[in-house]
């Protein structure tokens, strides 16, 4: 403020000389050093790194395309640079990879993206929504999922049994036989041995592999020995179905299969316990992003009370594709940064490598996923899974 009444002063009165005004600032408290041109930086001196205009010209692969974006700017570079942490991370031989799946992505048919992760070996465990695993699962079986047409009201759809996700029909019909189905598979279960929901869905996969042809989440997890967990397993038609069976048993006069929520966790634990370096790949956030990072604090709580493992099991890599931004306080917009501070990131300063692209999933999912095999096809490079026996 004492500036701009000086620099009033001075146009007012031009009779003050340049040597007046300094010691006019100086008398006034002002000392303010003045700039010159000379002073000013050109990027290149302090290390920045210039951008570079998209030439689509020289764009012939979805690699190249996210190599180039990577120095462009806004979602674009977010993009580009997720591509450079996700492959590092690839190309870690040490690195343990947890990929978090929620929302509707199997209705809106990125199920096979996640089969070819799996596939591939881009993934050592899966943690997921039971909607995404069931929604998926109706399709691997045979059914379809429709789109929806804004004509029909929610009143009309309900009375003919079609349930809308977004732009999206699941039939009615499609879950009540697949629920047929999973009855079917779970009737040969050990009713003395306690279940959780990676032990479940390992006999979905292998009825799966038996029984069906094409491709699936639960066929590809099965067949490549890849753990699948749906924490909030209630939180589901998948878990529903669950309780209706154990209903049936009941009324079989059976007794009810037991399911155990902690063999889930405990099972998790010791893998990432026995990785020498961990990244996590999330798509959404919701239950199986904080349930998959929470694995640090838990871990790090067990040394401090019983003096087992180590004090610290932090996620070295990370990768998120989520529209949600942080000031909605969710879990979903939770940052790496923020993780930092609940001891479930490395640092950046002590070479953790994260990458956070707002956007929705259904675009920029796969074409990370393709780019990927792209690099890797032309580099001839295959990853080599560390498996791990189930506990």
């Amino acid at each position: 403020m004492i500036g701009g009444i000086i620099n009033r002063i001075f146009r007012l009165n031009k009779k003050f000389s340049r040597n007046e005004a300094k010691n006019f600032r100086v008398a006034m408290g002002e000392n303010e050093k003045v700039r010159r041109l000379e002073d000013f930086g050109n990027g290149f001196i302090h290390g920045l790194k210039p951008l570079r205009s998209l030439d689509l010209s020289q764009v012939d692969s979805f690699e190249k395309l996210l190599v180039q974006m990577s120095d462009t700017a806004f979602g674009a570079r977010n993009l580009g640079e997720a591509f450079e942490v996700y492959t590092t991370m690839l190309k870690d031989p040490n690195c343990f990879i947890v990929g978090t799946f929620s929302g509707a992505m199997t209705m809106a048919k990125m199920g096979l993206v996640l089969c070819e992760m799996i596939d591939r070996g881009f993934l050592d465990a899966v943690v997921s929504t039971g909607a995404l695993v069931m929604h998926g699962l109706v399709e691997d079986v045979g059914s379809a999922h429709f789109k929806y047409e804004p004509k029909w009201t929610d009143e009309e759809l309900y009375e003919y049994g079609y349930n809308r996700v977004y732009d999206t029909i699941e039939v009615e019909k499609n879950l009540h036989s697949t629920g047929l189905i999973l009855d079917k598979i779970w009737e040969d279960m050990d009713e003395q041995t306690p279940c959780c929901s990676f032990r479940l869905l390992e006999k979905v996969g292998e009825y799966l592999s038996k029984n069906e042809k094409g491709r699936g989440i639960l066929k590809s997890a099965w067949q490549k020995k890849v753990p699948v967990y749906i924490p909030a397993f209630t939180d589901s038609e998948l878990g529903l179905d669950f309780a209706i069976y154990n209903r049936i048993r009941q009324e079989q006069g059976k007794s009810p299969l037991r399911f155990d929520p902690f063999l889930d966790l405990e099972d998790y634990t010791r893998r990432i316990r026995q990785a020498k370096n961990t990244g996590i790949f999330t798509i959404g956030g919701g239950v199986p992003r904080n349930w998959s990072q929470q694995v640090g604090p838990y871990l790090e709580a067990v040394y401090r009370r019983f003096g087992e493992g180590n004090e610290l099991n932090r996620f070295k890599y990370g990768i998120r594709i989520c529209p949600e931004p942080v000031y909605w306080g969710g879990l979903s917009g939770c940052t790496y940064s923020e993780g930092v501070s609940w001891g479930k990131f490395v640092p950046k300063k002590e070479g953790g490598m994260w990458a956070e692209v707002l956007c929705d999933a259904t675009i920029a999912w796969p074409i990370l996923i393709k780019a990927t095999i792209e690099r890797f096809e032309r580099e001839g490079f295959k990853r080599r899974r560390t498996l791990l026996p189930p506990g």
